[in-house]
């Protein structure tokens, strides 16, 4: 079959593609500004259509567990918030990690700390990719940069999650999330009946007990699940690093944004490439696992490297691990909820790396 084109909100087709991946349940409360994930689903009503839950739980602690137990089963789950909500979620998300379970979890960013602003920011990197609840986990982290992203990586999220049952975040933020764009969509799923073997789905007689639980009380086994989590993570870093360039074959200067940011420098580099500056964009798709040994190729071959975010400055640290100190690595980014122009992005570059 075709797939069907629309016009969608970044939300909207997070909902739809959500349906149409097949996926089993989704548990949520409304937030500014990805309340339209829920809101869509519940219009939906995709329980008569697919038998897919829907449910607006009292809390995000709330959703989030019911994510853990629908996760346990074997199901396709997810769960969607913003900022302030996905914080509240963190403990659960930990938990989940640690019992190694597969589940999408969506972040439309908001402008912090605190209540912050409804406005989009990036500022929600580190919770994200350095795992903002307790213990030594990771998230795979997927950025889209447009609502087509946004429709494609729900059903990328669901396949990465149960090839390493890990939950998946999808990091976007409100802009994203907002803007309207025309969308393909892929046709409706058939719902997967064959469930995972590890799955806790009642004990036939002729396998042991399925039993869930990130909780192990003896210190040498909980080191040695740790070392476990810790050899799929490398495994993870190894495989499944994806990105995207634009005009880096020659650059002498490298722009690196995700989301939001990567749309805004590639106009940026347009304009510094009309003025005689060959500049180029490295776009991470995935947050973790990070570009690491890209953008170290890329940093011998180019004068300097400006890291743009809507935050104070989060991924920088890691493009600064990845070029270890061969070229200057500068930050730029607006705070609480501005979007950067392109034209900033031009005048940093030229004072902070260029400088004349």
């Amino acid at each position: 079959m075709e797939k069907e084109l629309r016009l969608m909100k970044g939300n909207e087709a997070v909902a739809e593609a959500a349906i149409r991946a097949g996926a089993d349940g989704y548990f949520g409360y409304p937030i500014t500004p990805q309340s339209e994930i829920l809101e869509y689903l519940m219009e939906a009503n995709p329980s008569q259509t697919t038998g897919m839950v829907v449910l607006q739980a009292e809390s995000e602690v709330a959703a989030i567990n019911m994510v853990y137990g629908g996760a346990a089963c074997g199901k396709k789950v997810m769960t969607s918030s913003s900022s302030p909500g996905i914080s509240l979620k963190q403990e659960g998300i930990s938990y989940i990690a640690g019992a190694e379970l597969p589940c999408l979890i969506v972040n439309v960013v908001r402008g912090g700390p605190g209540l912050g602003t409804i406005q989009p920011a990036q500022s929600d990197y580190f919770q994200s990719v350095k795992g903002g609840g307790h213990g030594d986990y990771h998230m795979i982290v997927l950025a889209p940069a447009s609502v087509q992203e946004m429709a494609d990586f729900v059903d990328l999220s669901f396949e990465l999650a149960f090839k390493y049952r890990n939950p998946v975040m999808m990091l976007s933020d409100g802009a994203i999330g907002q803007m309207m764009e025309k969308v393909y969509l892929s046709p409706q799923k058939e719902r997967v009946k064959v469930f995972p073997e590890w799955a806790t789905t009642g004990k036939p007689p002729t396998r042991a007990r399925n039993i869930i639980t990130s909780l192990d009380l003896d210190s040498d086994g909980m080191e040695q699940h740790n070392r476990d989590l810790q050899a799929k993570y490398q495994v993870i870093r190894e495989k499944e690093v994806r990105l995207e360039e634009f005009q880096t074959s020659d650059a002498e200067y490298l722009l690196v944004a995700y989301g939001t940011s990567a749309r805004v420098c590639q106009k940026a580099v347009q304009l510094l490439r009309a003025q005689g500056i060959k500049a180029g964009l490295l776009r991470p798709i995935t947050l973790f696992p990070f570009p690491t040994k890209r953008i170290s190729e890329l940093a011998s071959k180019v004068k300097g490297i400006l890291s743009v975010e809507m935050s104070a400055g989060q991924m920088v640290e890691d493009v600064l691990l990845a070029v270890n100190g061969k070229v200057p690595v500068k930050h730029f980014g607006r705070l609480g909820g501005i979007v950067t122009t392109p034209e900033e992005v031009v005048d940093n570059l030229k004072s902070e790396i260029i400088k004349g």
